[in-house]
């Protein structure tokens, strides 16, 4: 018998995981678990559909406007059973940002406009912060939008936009006042990428996928309906997106995973018996596990209904720094192998020996760097002068 929505949210706990569980490790293709790259549209939309057919597109909306209702404690379970199972991320920024910032401050018109085509996948959205020459200084944004009657004429360059090719729409920070403080002067608009004046260009990384893009706004022309919020209120927006991002960056999942392989991989090639890699790799170990147990902190203050606080930069950080150094050991114990991409065989598994590395290259950077993350940290948490 089929459960509903309704009645899967008023389980138990235990056996809402383990109702999860079960269709994770049935329903989701092998051949896709456990990558550590963003998929790409036509990889990942058979299963999107399965998920939107089974009412579990969106665990974190309300039940009236078609989401799971999900409280914070189930919200958190769902999470830890899609990277359990190695579930990947589709182009969900529509799901996971746009919708509930609509949801909370949109207007009628927005949500019975945007929410079903964001449940549906008939919009896929991408996510316009960054800029050359600002970085992860979101605040000094230069794209700008001036308002002509019942339009805004938005000019200007994003880059670093993930998946940008396969989107429909972006969401997009703009500066709407140039004279104020540059926090002020900013607003959220939703930007139709299929209009005229929108250039994206794909840029290739190291790992040679094509996962991020720079977007050129050459006179775009966006409705004034298309502003979420009011005009220059746009950085308090983006400040409400902040708080998941940086708990779900900071999941010591991906950590976990890749030491896993690691571990595979040294015993195979007998590097336990060399006390220098054992070291290292003791060291790493170590990190994951203080990692996870700061991570499990920070769920329980969600599971209680709490707010995240600048401190949980501490978990993006430590997150993040911790693939590098488990990568880098990969890398260098794979020995004539380092330098072929692709899966190898290690005593009967399958085992990428190269991702890692090129995947742990940019992940300080993204969603914030390092240096941003500890600059939030001395300021807001440790109180530390700013000169």
């Amino acid at each position: 018998m089929t459960t509903t929505v309704a009645e899967l949210n008023s389980l138990p706990d235990d056996d809402f995981r383990l109702q999860l569980r079960e269709f994770f490790e049935s329903a989701y293709p092998d051949e896709l678990r456990h990558q550590l790259r963003r998929f790409r549209w036509s990889e990942i939309r058979d299963w999107t559909q399965t998920l939107h057919q089974k009412g579990w597109i969106a665990p974190n909306w309300p039940l009236e406007y078609g989401g799971m209702g999900l409280d914070a404690s189930k919200l958190v379970i769902f999470m830890e059973e899609q990277e359990r199972a190695g579930v990947g991320r589709a182009p969900d920024m529509g799901v996971v940002n746009v919708g509930p910032l609509l949801i909370k401050f949109g207007s009628t018109e927005q949500k019975q406009f945007y929410l079903p085509k964001i449940l549906s996948f008939e919009h896929i959205w991408c996510q316009g912060y960054s800029e050359p020459n600002t970085g992860s200084d979101l605040a000094s944004v230069q794209t700008r939008a001036v308002l002509e009657g019942d339009e805004f004429i938005v000019n200007g360059q994003k880059i670093w936009t993930t998946l940008a090719q396969d989107a429909t729409h972006m969401f997009a920070l703009v500066r709407t006042d140039p004279n104020v403080k540059k926090q002020a002067g900013i607003s959220f608009l939703l930007i139709d990428l299929r209009v005229a004046g929108v250039t994206i260009c794909p840029i290739r990384n190291l790992a040679g996928h094509e996962e991020f893009c720079q977007v050129f706004l050459d006179d775009v022309r966006v409705p004034r309906g298309n502003l979420v919020g009011e005009i220059n209120q746009g950085w308090t927006l983006a400040k409400a997106l902040l708080g998941f991002e940086r708990i779900f960056t900071g999941s010591p999942k991906r950590c976990q995973y890749v030491l896993g392989r690691l571990e595979l991989t040294a015993r195979q090639r007998g590097l336990f018996n060399d006390q220098g890699f054992v070291d290292r790799f003791a060291q790493v170990s170590a990190d994951v596990a203080d990692l996870s147990a700061a991570y499990r902190r920070y769920v329980e203050v969600i599971k209680q209904g709490g707010t995240l606080g600048t401190e949980v930069s501490m978990l993006k950080i430590w997150a993040t720094e911790t693939l590098q150094r488990i990568a880098d050991l990969m890398f260098e114990s794979s020995g004539e192998y380092s330098s072929i991409p692709g899966d190898h065989d290690m005593g009967g598994e399958k085992v990428d020996l190269v991702s890692p590395f090129f995947t742990a290259r940019w992940v300080t950077i993204g969603a914030g760097s390092s240096e941003i993350q500890r600059n939030l940290i001395a300021r807001n948490v440790l109180a530390l002068p700013s000169h």
